[in-house]
Order: structure tokens, then C-alpha cells, then sequence
């Protein structure tokens, strides 16, 4: 973790070299990033309630999965760009250090400026709390908490297998950006909306749905059951066939020779 928290003062110290720049970038990327909430509100605008959600409660999905989605793009920025790092010869050196796979690409690159979306998605979901209607208590917090957390991780995971493709085809295939860009698009509504069959598909086998719409239905009062507080746990096995997947291409690599 110290070894990580230096890395992590290094990136942050080399993208604020000009401050302004910095700043500006980030405030372009919340100006940009209210385009999402903008066809939320268009949408409502003509709609009191979308499948029984109202306007507050959707917003509350929309600010949680992108949130999960920012706080992954800011740290897993590494896995994004593995491609570029199997096809310079950069991972070649990886290998010989002695470090960790999974750190070093996770080290490699930290992207700052993405924190843009993450202040968006705060605003919006400082206005949904209190609006929501929803009766806030002790373990509703929690709840909300586990759905932010736990959609980072499960975007993170997307990310690694994204990375991990790289081995069979030396580049990212960009149908991945269906799951984790479309994942955060389509998570502006409850992923329910979108019929049984995707809803099915987001919970077992990409499990967006575990940590934004079950949950949701606890802080709704629509299930009382306490299980759904923790379905945003259970997203986390996700992590485990995305982890062998990107040992399974580690295994296979062979080096450019760079």
C-alpha cells in the first residue's frame, strides 16, 4: 500500500504540473458528463414515473453507477491501456520486476482528470437523497454505500477483462465498450426497464444489476428482505473468473521482443 500511495503522489503531482489546465479539464469533464442526466430529465419531462420510478429515484441509479464507473476509470485507467503497454514492450519489463502483474498495471497509469464525472455524479446524488423519498436509516446507508464500492469493483473487473483479450488479439476489442461505457449509460435508468431478459444477464452474467436495482428495491421498501443489502457483495465474485481469465492470456504471452 506504501509503495502504491507513492505511485499514487506521482501521477497526482504530474497531471497538476499546470493546475489551471487541470482544473479546467475536470470542470469540461462535469460539464460534459451532465448529458447523461440531461436525457434523464427529458425523459421525465414528458413521463411522471418510469415503471413506478420517479424522478429522484432514477437519479439515484443514474449518480450510483456512475460513480462505481468513475472511481474505476480514475484507478483501473492501467487496464485501459494494456494494449498500448503489451505492444510497446512496456509489459515486458513488468514481468522481470518484483512486483505483482495486477499492481504494476494498476500503478502504471492513475487518471485524475476522470474525477470530473465522479464530482457530477456526487451533485446528483446530493440532490437525490433527500428527494428520493426514501426514509434513510442506519443500514440504508450502508446499502448505498456497498452500491457505490461495489460498482467500482464490478467495473473494475470489466476493465480486466478488456485488459486480458489483449493476449489473443494484441489489441482491446472494442465490444467491451458495450459493458463498460453501455453499462454505465443504460444504468441511468433501473436495469429492470429493459425487460427479463437483459435484467437476467445483468445478474448472472455481468452483474450490474446486483449492485444498482436490487439493492434499490431494499431502499425502496419494495423488499424487505435484508438479503438485497448484500447482493452488491455477491457482485464481487465477479472479480474471481475475471482475475483467471487475465491469468489464463498471462499464461500464453509471448514476448514482442522489444
Amino acid at each position: 500500500m506504501k509503495l502504491y500511495l507513492k505511485y499514487f503522489s506521482l501521477h497526482l503531482k504530474g497531471q497538476m504540473q499546470y493546475k489551471a489546465v487541470f482544473f479546467l479539464n475536470i470542470f469540461g469533464r462535469i460539464i460534459m458528463s451532465f448529458a447523461t442526466v440531461a436525457a434523464v430529465l427529458f425523459m421525465f419531462a414528458r413521463f411522471n414515473e418510469v415503471d413506478g420510478f420517479t424522478l429522484s429515484q432514477t437519479l439515484l441509479c443514474t449518480s450510483v453507477v456512475t460513480m462505481g464507473f468513475s472511481m474505476a476509470e480514475v484507478f483501473a485507467r492501467g487496464f485501459d491501456i494494456f494494449p498500448r503497454l503489451l505492444g510497446n514492450g512496456e509489459f515486458d519489463r513488468a514481468l522481470v520486476r518484483p512486483r505483482g502483474i495486477i499492481f504494476q498495471v494498476l500503478a502504471s497509469h492513475i487518471e485524475f482528470l476522470r474525477l470530473g464525472i465522479f464530482v457530477q455524479a456526487l451533485g446528483v446524488l446530493i440532490y437525490a437523497v433527500p428527494n428520493s423519498g426514501i426514509v434513510w436509516t442506519a443500514d440504508k446507508i450502508f446499502t448505498l454505500l456497498l452500491m457505490i464500492l461495489c460498482g467500482a469493483a464490478v467495473f473494475f473487473g470489466l476493465y480486466i477483462v478488456y485488459a486480458s483479450f489483449a493476449f489473443f488479439t494484441t489489441e482491446g476489442l472494442e465490444f467491451m465498450n458495450i459493458l463498460t461505457y453501455g453499462g454505465r449509460e443504460f444504468g441511468r435508468y433501473p436495469y429492470v426497464i429493459y425487460g427479463k431478459g437483459v435484467l437476467k444477464f445483468l445478474t448472472y452474467v455481468i452483474p450490474l444489476a446486483l449492485f444498482q436495482y436490487y439493492p434499490l428495491l431494499y431502499l425502496l421498501d419494495r423488499e424487505q428482505s435484508s438479503f438485497f443489502i448484500y447482493t452488491p457483495l455477491i457482485g464481487l465474485l465477479f472479480l474471481l473468473p475475471c482475475y483467471a481469465f487475465f491469468r489464463i492470456g498471462l499464461r500464453r504471452y509471448k514476448s514482442t521482443g522489444s
